[in-house]
């Protein structure tokens, strides 16, 4: 059986955790992010709710990995995107 090695990640506001998983070739994202235990170091995670990706392109938990993908666990949006470039807007009009 083939083994791939896969970078599970999770940003946080103050670090990026990083844990390198050897899985078996055909694994599947939700099994690879199982598989690195990343969920019980951080029990906030819920992967019912928040979207994971590879390499910044949104896929769904059963997407099939290849060697060396990295998974990433995106967090909710602290702000929206909108609200923030008012917010810069306003700063430089300030200034």
């Amino acid at each position: 059986m083939n083994e791939i090695s896969i970078t599970v990640v999770y940003a946080l506001a103050e670090h990026q955790e990083m844990i390198r998983v050897r899985c078996p070739s055909g694994t599947s994202i939700k099994s690879a992010i199982n598989q690195s235990g990343i969920c019980e170091k951080y029990p906030e995670i819920d992967l019912k709710t928040q979207q994971v990706g590879v390499y910044g392109l949104r896929q769904n938990l059963e997407f099939e990995l290849a060697d060396n993908d990295r998974v990433e666990i995106y967090r909710p949006l602290s702000i929206s995107p909108t609200a923030a470039r008012r917010r810069r807007a306003k700063s430089r009009q300030a200034v």
